[in-house]
């Protein structure tokens, strides 16, 4: 009896990139590159925070999660508007949880996670050579211990950051869906 082949699936091109990892890792860096490099918009989470939010990081206190759940429906409906005005974006946003992600891809999957991975110490020696933004790099260890990695079913575009930027995003780039469907 013949074997029959397997279903061919084809998932689309993603209409929306979240770049995710902790402070340090590279989110806005590899996102700017990254959205010049497909020609879409690039947004900076951090953009979309209450001034209460920013205020209790600068003080070196970490968000909780009644902070954050505003600051990811505001993102999430970013992302919906762009999408549903035919435009493509990326964005920069830590999204260290799991549910943090579910809020901002909501079942859709025209939206992917795209994982910055990099080691404390790597990420920790970049933070420590930052100026001027208002992540305290004492708050490193909190980020590393709220990370949860995107698990498969999250399809995450995972990409080590230990490498140049223009390397990283075409790392990204040669992970991303081949299918021309929006």
């Amino acid at each position: 009896m013949p074997v029959s082949p397997e279903p061919m699936t084809s998932e689309p091109r993603p209409r929306a990139l979240i770049v995710m990892g902790v402070s340090g890792s590279g989110k806005s860096t590899v996102g700017e590159a990254l959205a010049q490099r497909l020609g879409w918009r690039y947004e900076d989470a951090d953009a979309y925070h209450p001034k209460a939010n920013v205020a209790k990081m600068s003080a070196g206190q970490p968000l909780t999660d009644d902070d954050r759940w505003p600051w990811l429906k505001a993102i999430a409906a970013e992302i919906d508007r762009v999408i549903a005005g035919g435009g493509h974006i990326v964005f920069g946003c830590s999204a260290l949880k799991g549910a943090y992600r579910d809020v901002l891809v909501h079942g859709r999957d025209d939206i992917r996670i795209v994982f910055l991975d990099g080691s404390r110490e790597l990420i920790g020696g970049r933070m420590a050579a930052r100026k001027n933004h208002f992540m305290p790099a004492g708050l490193l260890d909190s980020q590393f211990a709220t990370l949860e990695r995107p698990g498969p079913d999250e399809r995450p575009i995972i990409a080590s950051i230990d490498a140049p930027v223009a390397t990283i995003v075409d790392d990204i780039v040669g992970q991303l869906p081949t299918s021309t469907s929006d």
